[in-house]
C-alpha cells in the first residue's frame, strides 16, 4: 500500500469535509434564527404563516422544534437524533414549499425553501461516519 493510498483512507476528501461544514452551518443558522423568530412570533414570521392559513401558535411549536434541530446538528455524537433533525428540517422545508405552492401565497419564498431543502440534503449526504447511524 502506497503512502498516498494510506492518506486517502485516513484523510477524507477535503471537498466533502468543506461541503459538510458549510452546508451544515447554513442549515443550523437558518434553523436557529428561524426558530427564534417563530418562537418570538416576529412580524416577518407571522406575515408568512397567517396568509398560508396556519394559526400563530403553530409558529411556537415549529420554532421550538427548529431550535432543537439546530442544537442536535451541532452537538457531537447522538447520530440517531441527528437523523431525526435532518428529517425534521427536510419536512419543514418541503412542507413550506407545498404550503406556498398549494395556496399560491408568496411564491417567491419557494426558491429559498428549495435551496435550504437541498442544503439539508447535502449536509446529510456528506456527514462524517461518526455522525451516521450504521
Amino acid at each position: 500500500m502506497t503512502t498516498e493510498t494510506m492518506l486517502t483512507r485516513i484523510v477524507p476528501d477535503r471537498a466533502v469535509v468543506y461541503t459538510y461544514w458549510i452546508t451544515t452551518a447554513l442549515v443550523v443558522l437558518e434553523l436557529a434564527v428561524g426558530g427564534y423568530w417563530d418562537v418570538a412570533r416576529v412580524p416577518q414570521a407571522r406575515d408568512v404563516i397567517i396568509p398560508l392559513g396556519y394559526p400563530t401558535y403553530f409558529l411556537v411549536i415549529l420554532g421550538v422544534w427548529k431550535l432543537l434541530g439546530a442544537v442536535a446538528l451541532v452537538v457531537p455524537r447522538f447520530a440517531l437524533v441527528k437523523e431525526w433533525a435532518y428529517a425534521g428540517a427536510f419536512f419543514v422545508y418541503s412542507g413550506a414549499i407545498a404550503s406556498h405552492l398549494t395556496t399560491g401565497v408568496k411564491l417567491g419564498e419557494v426558491y429559498i425553501l428549495i435551496v435550504f431543502a437541498l442544503l439539508t440534503a447535502a449536509s446529510w449526504a456528506t456527514r462524517p461516519d461518526d455522525r451516521r447511524t450504521h
